[in-house]
């Protein structure tokens, strides 16, 4: 049967302001970095796209690398766009990024003009679409001057293939000056998408500052920390930790860490929600960010992570309670 969007996908998402535009994301943004590539059966990709957009999860990020293998993960959007979401276009955020490597030769990844207006034709390409809500840089090019970046994100916008502007994984100081050139062009910087979690707060040390500043929207990408915020990861590490050859590094299984992560996991019990649930929640306080990407590898992952929505919001004491379980805890990938 045709797909039909669920009638009260609107009902229960809750959606915030980007900054000081017109723009609103959903509290829990979809993200396609990984599990939607050529890789992955597509009848699982569609289901996961299509339940997230049945809960009011209209935001769907994506970036020309995303896959792998590079590039699918847009082309699996693509066939599920033109198969079921087509009618819903105006109801839909649709974003994408260029910025890392893509093809051979000097042009193929970093912020040159070239590279980026290349890119985003080949991402419009891939999913079919005629423009993207939000275009990114993905990261500063150190050595591309900035005026060249930024003057090709305005350019896309002026072009019509892209409604808004952002920036990701640039530093306050690279901010800043991105942000004067583009209110400089006509184009002003909608959303930054870093990096954050509670096992990384490096954006609260000036990015913060910033962005509200300017009026500028955050996306925050890993807010479950690349996976370990959550119950998967606690039974994880606590099992590697009594092996005598762990695959995982000695400092990530150190039983210091494996109990704080249990006091974590028993904190969220607490507040009747698992250890992802209240990642979210955490991310979401007041001060934090306007929306969290999350990355899914299952529909009952999204069911989950939006019931995060139904939490009371932390208070200050329980805010400092977190801040006292994940003292010195440190950020170890898997």
């Amino acid at each position: 049967m045709p797909y039909a969007a669920s009638q009260s996908r609107y009902t229960e998402m809750q959606y915030k302001r980007a900054g000081k535009s017109g723009i609103k994301l959903p509290a829990i943004s979809l993200g396609l970095w990984q599990n939607f590539g050529g890789n992955q059966p597509i009848e699982n990709s569609r289901a996961m796209i299509l339940k997230a957009f049945d809960l009011g999860i209209n935001h769907f990020d994506l970036a020309n690398n995303y896959g792998p293998p590079a590039g699918s993960a847009e082309e699996t959007f693509g066939a599920v766009y033109k198969k079921d979401l087509t009618p819903y276009r105006d109801e839909l955020l649709i974003s994408t990024k260029a910025g890392y490597y893509m093809w051979e030769g000097p042009y193929g990844e970093w912020g040159s003009r070239k590279n980026l207006l290349s890119s985003l034709d080949r991402s419009l390409t891939r999913m079919g679409l005629e423009y993207v809500d939000i275009f990114y840089s993905h990261r500063p090019d150190p050595e591309t001057p900035m005026e060249e970046t930024m003057g090709a994100l305005d350019h896309a916008v002026r072009q019509g293939k892209a409604l808004y502007v952002g920036l990701s994984n640039y530093s306050a100081e690279q901010t800043l000056e991105a942000v004067a050139i583009l209110m400089q062009l006509g184009t002003p910087c909608l959303i930054h998408q870093p990096n954050y979690s509670m096992l990384n707060r490096w954006i609260e040390d000036g990015l913060q500052d910033v962005l509200t500043e300017h009026g500028i929207g955050s996306i925050a990408y890993c807010p479950l920390g690349r996976g370990q915020l959550t119950n998967k990861y606690v039974d994880k590490i606590e099992a590697e930790s009594k092996l005598s050859s762990s695959t995982m590094k000695p400092e990530a299984i150190a039983a210091q860490r494996v109990q704080k992560f249990r006091s974590l996991e028993a904190f969220a019990a607490g507040r009747g929600q698992t250890l992802s649930q209240l990642a979210l929640s955490w991310a979401l306080r007041e001060g934090g960010v306007t929306s969290a990407l999350i990355g899914v590898s299952r529909v009952s992952q999204i069911e989950e992570n939006v019931k995060a929505l139904e939490g009371a919001p932390l208070t200050k004491q329980e805010i400092s309670e977190i801040d006292a379980i994940m003292h010195q805890i440190g950020d170890i990938p898997w």
